[in-house]
């Protein structure tokens, strides 16, 4: 490709409301733009290195048996209200739906797991079509209400998706596992060090998932882990060893109710009773979509998990619930107690239930409780772990102080069982003829996320460092020949050369500066760059200069294909898993 007819041009300057620095130098370097808020277009820059991943991507999944199709984007609603997703709180308004000129109700699918469980439930018939997996790489919809960091959170993306059929659990278990070396594999060959971590299994739903993180401080999610065991978890699913609050093997004591005026926080109600808060019991109030009034019991000194609350009672949207809605049920925010309460829902952590003699309110201002203890005085509704994991707190698995870290997301795995199975009656016939519902896992990975982590893990100051295997071209030549034709000629026979022998060849011809020339070749990063001049075809060699360092040297032309396998060869093994 001649740089001269390159579509897309490169920027000095990044739009200001580009905050990451892959959305920056995507901008800059010219591998996309922006048409609206979250919907980008590639340019063949940023095409090129987004195929060069689907790539990889194919090959690692062909290696382990999976076969690619395609469905549609465009699905009959049908399939999501068998699934039950359609009208649930998750995906809510992020997925679209609207109505074809026949009234037909449709969405825009942001994924896959009804279609493909329907293409199941018409071609599975026997268990000896099974095990099989299925992947498409495609792009998808979801309205997201925030989109932001460029292709971190977009709202059209490019996604592969991936789904599993097995006999059984263990099928499953070992479809699973081959996905997460795959995936791992692929996220190696990119250049990327990632996290998996334990993971809510969100609006998929299932037994079981685990999220591809790559650490970055502008990340959305925040991963809990442990560097003493290698506990590690999305904090929506992060646990914590709770310990006991003190007093082991004391005795109920009798409920007291004393005076606490102004004591309306843990912190101000430790203090003035002189105690610890892991001596008091926490009040958290939301409310469901449905209107019912949810009252979440802690230990004091821990936070509820709003994430693991709305997990436990199936996935409904909560909200903060209003002073109105407490007071018209009988709670007087600040002193609250689940004490004597109706028409409310009381969900206490698993901590609760392990202390004695607590302090709560006394659902009067300026009162608590003393003694307050389970079952005498209260039985919650339900006991659950939907206590939040935060940095300091004890590992679930050894008890050594957990670590925080944000991350950003490139790839998901789920365990859905028979979930979507049974919803859409995709069966097979056992040994003995008997009909069960398949065995399903869900699986995918961000095209568009990758490229942008690649970039956040490969740049400096100047721009982008490709690694060699996602990388748009091979070679970048440089031409300094300033209308000598002699110079021209060499480096369009480099060029032509290079691509002769398999080599995908960038030769910026312009008639501009080398200032110019050298900077927009370390903006856009092609791994190996090859300038040629008077200096160097008076000297028969060629300028290489390998973007990840700064010393160039003088190849001699006879050598440089020699040069550039050994080159390629370590690219690649440093990619690999």
């Amino acid at each position: 490709m001649r740089f001269s007819r390159l579509f897309g041009r490169t920027l000095r300057e990044a739009p200001s409301e580009a905050e990451l620095i892959s959305h920056q130098l995507a901008l800059r370097a010219g591998l996309v733009r922006p048409l609206a808020t979250g919907i980008y277009s590639y340019l063949p820059l940023g095409w090129r290195a987004l195929q060069r991943i689907g790539a990889i991507v194919r090959a690692e999944m062909e290696r382990i048996g999976a076969q690619e199709l395609s469905m549609p984007l465009v699905q009959p609603a049908e399939l999501w209200r068998a699934t039950g997703r359609y009208d649930a709180p998750s995906p809510g308004p992020a997925l679209v739906r609207f109505r074809d000129r026949n009234s037909h109700d449709m969405v825009l699918a942001m994924t896959h797991e009804e279609v493909a469980t329907a293409l199941a439930r018409s071609e599975i018939d026997s268990y000896r079509q099974l095990p099989l997996i299925i992947y498409q790489i495609q792009p998808k919809f979801r309205d997201e209400p925030r989109p932001r960091g460029g292709l971190v959170r977009a709202r059209e993306f490019l996604m592969q998706d991936a789904y599993s059929f097995d006999a059984d659990e263990q099928g499953l278990e070992a479809s699973y596992s081959s996905i997460h070396r795959a995936y791992l594999n692929i996220l190696a060959r990119c250049g990327l060090d990632v996290l998996p971590v334990e993971a809510d299994t969100e609006m998929v739903g299932g037994g079981a998932s685990c999220e591809f993180m790559v650490p970055h401080e502008l990340g959305e999610d925040m991963v809990i882990r442990c560097p003493s065991c290698g506990y590690a978890a999305n904090v929506e699913t992060a646990g914590i060893r709770r310990g006991r609050p003190g007093g082991e093997g004391e005795a109920p004591l009798p409920l007291e109710r004393v005076a606490t005026p102004g004591a309306t926080t843990i912190t101000s109600l430790a203090h003035y009773l002189g105690v610890q808060a892991s001596k008091t019991l926490k009040a958290v109030f939301f409310q469901s979509s449905a209107g019912e009034l949810i009252f979440a019991v802690i230990r004091g000194d821990l936070d509820v998990n709003e994430a693991k609350l709305r997990r436990f009672l199936g996935g409904v949207e909560l909200a903060p619930a209003a002073p109105e809605a407490l007071r018209r049920v009988g709670i007087v925010p600040g002193y609250a107690s689940p004490i004597g309460l109706e028409g409310v829902r009381v969900v206490a952590d698993y901590s609760v239930r392990e202390g004695c003699n607590w302090i709560a309110g006394a659902n009067e201002e300026g009162y608590h409780l003393r003694n307050v203890n389970i079952p005498r005085d209260f039985c919650p509704g339900a006991v659950a772990d939907i206590a939040l994991a935060r940095r300091g707190d004890p590992c679930p698995r050894c008890g050594e102080p957990l670590e925080a870290l944000r991350c950003i997301e490139v790839g998901h795995t789920f365990k859905l069982g028979t979930r979507c199975s049974e919803a859409l009656g995709a069966t097979y016939r056992d040994a003995s003829g008997a009909s069960r519902p398949l065995m399903m896992g869900s699986y995918g990975l961000g095209l568009g996320r990758l490229l942008a982590c690649i970039i956040e893990q490969h740049h400096d100051a100047q721009g982008i460092i490709w690694p060699f295997e996602v990388a748009p071209y091979d070679v970048h030549i440089v031409s300094l020949a300033a209308g000598d034709r002699a110079i021209e000629e060499a480096a369009l026979n480099l060029c032509e050369h290079l691509e002769a022998q398999g080599y995908a060849v960038l030769l910026d011809d312009r008639d501009e500066r080398a200032g110019v020339k050298f900077n927009d070749a370390d903006l856009i990063g092609i791994p190996v760059r090859l300038t040629v001049s008077q200096r160097t075809v008076a000297q028969e060699a060629v300028e290489l200069k390998l973007r990840s360092e700064q010393e160039r040297r003088l190849v001699p032309q006879a050598e440089i294909l020699a040069y550039l396998e050994c080159l390629r060869g370590a690219g690649a093994q440093t990619g690999a898993a």
